[in-house]
This record gives structure tokens, C-alpha cells and sequence, in this order.
């Protein structure tokens, strides 16, 4: 069996997997399943680095896979959420703008230093936690129809719009700092 074909490489594959069904549930209105899958995914993603630590599965693949499930997830939950017009565009536009900046800059140091690998930050942690929650309480906000939830998906939008742009610029610190370097 080849190298990266691993427990956690599986649970990461099983996330990627998981996101058409999840688009296609908040597409079709079916807020419970929408939720159920994503909360699903969201486990994957806890169990797969639990995983790695573990039985000491950590692999390059994985390192590369793991972050484009995460993207893939929260990108694909958001352009989901905003085509059924239950998030603003605006909103959407900054998380896939902060994720394609941050791509072009991997790319752009890539090319220009020998630096192949891209840990995350504690800002961008932070910021796919807070997208992860805010996509949770929008998600929930559908299901329930709770009035409540309703003021606090909304405010949800400004906190993570600004981890998420905050992210951004300290990632960008880092890419400056490591070309620098080199």
C-alpha cells in the first residue's frame, strides 16, 4: 500500500468528499442534513491531525491535502450559504479573496525561495475557528428559525470578517519575513 494512503489521509479524503453533499443540502433548503454533514466533516478534521499525532502518520500528502479539504469545506459552505441568499456575497468574497491571496503568496514564495512548507499560523487557526462557528450558527439560524439566532448570525459576520482580513496581513508579515530570510 503506498506511503500516504493513511488513517488521517482517509479522514481527510472522507472531508472532501463530504463537501458537494453538504453544498447540495444547503442548496436544497435541508438546513438538519446540511448541518449534520457539515458537523460531520468539521470531526474529520479534529480526528485526522489526532490521528497523525497518534500513530505517527504524519506525510507530506497530508500536510499539502489537509489545508485544501479545510479550504474546500468553509469555501464551499460559504458559496453555498450565499447562493441560497442566506449570507452577503460581500462576506463570501472575503473569505475566497483572503484564501486566493494566500495561495498566490504561497506561489510567489515558492518560486522565488526553496521554502516548501507553509505551517499555519495561530491567526489563520483562528480564523478557520471562527468561520467554522459562524458557519455552524448560520447553518443553525436555518434549521431552527430561532429569532435569536437570527441577530447573532448577522453579528457573526464582523468578527470573522476581520480574523479572516487579519489572517491575511499577518500571513502576508510571514511571507515577507521568509523571503527576506532568503
Amino acid at each position: 500500500m503506498p506511503r500516504w494512503i493513511t488513517v488521517p489521509n482517509a479522514l481527510t479524503l472522507l472531508r472532501l468528499i463530504l463537501v458537494p453533499f453538504i453544498i447540495r443540502a444547503v442548496l436544497a433548503g435541508r438546513h438538519t442534513l446540511a448541518l449534520v454533514l457539515f458537523a460531520a466533516a468539521a470531526v474529520t478534521d479534529i480526528l485526522d491531525g489526532a490521528a497523525a499525532r497518534h500513530f505517527g502518520q504524519n506525510t507530506a500528502s497530508g500536510a499539502y491535502l489537509d489545508p485544501i479539504a479545510d479550504k474546500c469545506l468553509l469555501s464551499g459552505v460559504y458559496l453555498g450559504l450565499a447562493a441560497a441568499g442566506m449570507v452577503p456575497w460581500w462576506f463570501v468574497a472575503i473569505i475566497l479573496g483572503r484564501d486566493i491571496y494566500i495561495l498566490l503568496g504561497a506561489v510567489i514564495v515558492m518560486l522565488t525561495t526553496d521554502v516548501r512548507k507553509f505551517p499555519p499560523s495561530v491567526w489563520g487557526k483562528a480564523s478557520t475557528f471562527v468561520q467554522i462557528v459562524t458557519a455552524v450558527t448560520w447553518m443553525a439560524r436555518n434549521m431552527l428559525q430561532i429569532s435569536a439566532l437570527d441577530a447573532l448570525s448577522s453579528d457573526m459576520l464582523w468578527p470573522c470578517a476581520a480574523v479572516t482580513i487579519w489572517s491575511g496581513i499577518h500571513y502576508t508579515r510571514l511571507c515577507i519575513q521568509v523571503v527576506r530570510a532568503h
